[in-house]
């Protein structure tokens, strides 16, 4: 596919080099907006607005929304008033609000002159629901009816409303603004009396959310219930708009990629890894970094402590690094898929004690496993074949229960700081591999350390 598209890129460089413009329009008007945005990105800033003018006015507004803010910002900026208003228009109010979230205000203040007063209107009321909300990534252009209508009149008014409008495959049915119902245009289609009314053909056990409704909890809707739209509401159950499947994607997308970057120790960013500047990766990165760095001083303080057992029995150090990556990784497991489960609703507060039995039942496996293996090679490698005197049976069976413990405690402490983080309205996420690796640690040195002391003569 890269390959491809190189390909692609390369043969319009050269046309446009040659200036045969008529054979690029041609060769764009066959692409997918998402493909024609991303030629657009690898293109040179200067070209990018004589490439947009060839296309059509309706692909070039469906490629504007896959555009970056700032390949956006440079076309607006090249536009004349007349060519933003034929953009503007184009565009759906859910895509309209998030550029005018993005850009900065001497530019939104061009695009709202732009914009008809309805446009406005709904671009404010979007503006004005809270960040991540249902409302925040709603549009409130959707097909309407009412009970009475009949078939004909609805495929009429679908006719004469759904040019305009996002998606028509699900028509919702209002009475004075509430919503009562839904009908398919495949019930309309396919009903055998054009005469037979909404009411007694739509679906009435709706599922439908409120405008303040978490945006990951309305994606995650859609993943279980396989929508193509979803209604959303308001306090009294009035129809003011729909989240569509696309925007739903891209809210899974946006969540799945906050987890992962707060998971590996890095604030959230609201930008791409290509868009965000060297400064601001260290801005988003250093916060945890220090915060790992001064967390390390108590495993310092834990070794200190222990430093006359170190110094009696010196060969213990060399497994030191071994234990503290195994319980790290041992944390890390249990944290990712607690975290999960919980992200996908599978877990609530309730199931900690079944999370807690599941984890030490898993870890005892796991612990015996290593501990077994760990031993097998402290003898062979380290005794037999390296034959260092200083391994002896009693250091190779501390090594082995503190490991077995270790992994134990890990698994544990891996599951439950997720769930603790979410009883306290945490993100889960924050408990990940950086903060459970560092208590674990901490937790692995002084295990060890206490079976040194019981067992060996220090």
């Amino acid at each position: 596919m890269q390959e491809r598209f190189e390909l692609v890129q390369n043969a319009l460089d050269s046309m446009l080099e040659g200036k045969k413009y008529a054979t690029l329009r041609d060769i764009l008007i066959t692409m997918n907006p998402a493909d024609i945005a991303m030629l657009f990105s690898s293109t040179e800033e200067k070209k990018i607005p004589l490439l947009f003018r060839l296309l059509p006015k309706e692909l070039a507004a469906e490629t504007f929304v896959e555009m970056e803010p700032e390949e956006q910002e440079l076309l607006i900026k090249t536009f004349s008033d007349s060519e933003l208003k034929e953009i503007v228009d184009e565009l759906y109010v859910d895509d309209a609000a998030a550029l005018v979230e993005e850009m900065p205000a001497n530019v939104v203040k061009r695009i709202l002159r732009q914009a008809d007063p309805e446009m406005r209107s709904s671009i404010n009321q979007i503006l004005r629901y809270p960040d991540n909300s249902a409302g925040s990534i709603m549009t409130t252009e959707y097909v309407s009816l009412r009970p009475a209508m009949t078939v004909e009149e609805s495929i009429l008014r679908i006719r004469r409303q759904g040019v305009d409008k996002e998606t028509i495959y699900t028509c919702y049915v209002t009475e004075g603004r509430k919503l009562v119902g839904i009908v398919t245009v495949k019930d309309l289609l396919l009903a055998q009396d054009d005469e037979m009314r909404v009411a007694d053909m739509m679906e009435t056990n709706l599922i439908s959310v409120t405008t303040h409704t978490d945006q990951e909890e309305v994606a995650r809707m859609f993943s279980k219930y396989d929508f193509l739209a979803l209604p959303v509401v308001d306090m009294e159950n009035r129809m003011v708009g729909i989240v569509t499947v696309d925007d739903a994607i891209d809210v899974l997308q946006d969540e799945a990629t906050e987890d992962m970057e707060m998971m590996g120790g890095i604030l959230p960013s609201e930008k791409t890894y290509i868009r965000s500047r060297p400064w601001e990766l260290f801005k988003n990165r250093i916060p945890w970094l220090l915060l790992l760095m001064v967390s390390a001083t108590f495993t310092g303080m834990i070794i200190t402590s222990f430093e006359d057992a170190l110094a009696a029995q010196v060969a213990l150090t060399a497994f030191i690094p071994m234990l503290m990556g195994t319980g790290g990784n041992s944390g890390s497991q249990s944290s990712v898929t607690v975290i999960r489960a919980l992200s996908l609703d599978e877990l609530k507060l309730s199931d900690l004690p079944r999370v807690v039995w599941k984890e030490i039942r898993t870890a005892v496996m796991c612990g015996l496993a290593l501990a077994v293996v760990c031993y097998l090679k402290i003898w062979l490698v380290d005794g037999l074949l390296l034959g260092n005197a200083a391994i002896t049976p009693a250091i190779n069976l501390v090594v082995c229960l503190a490991l077995f413990a270790t992994v134990l405690t890990a698994k544990i402490i891996g599951a439950v700081l997720p769930m603790l983080a979410k009883a306290l309205k945490l993100d889960p996420a924050v408990m990940a591999s950086p903060f459970i690796t560092s208590i674990v640690d901490a937790v692995s040195l002084l295990v060890y350390f206490l079976f040194a002391k019981l067992l060996l003569p220090l």
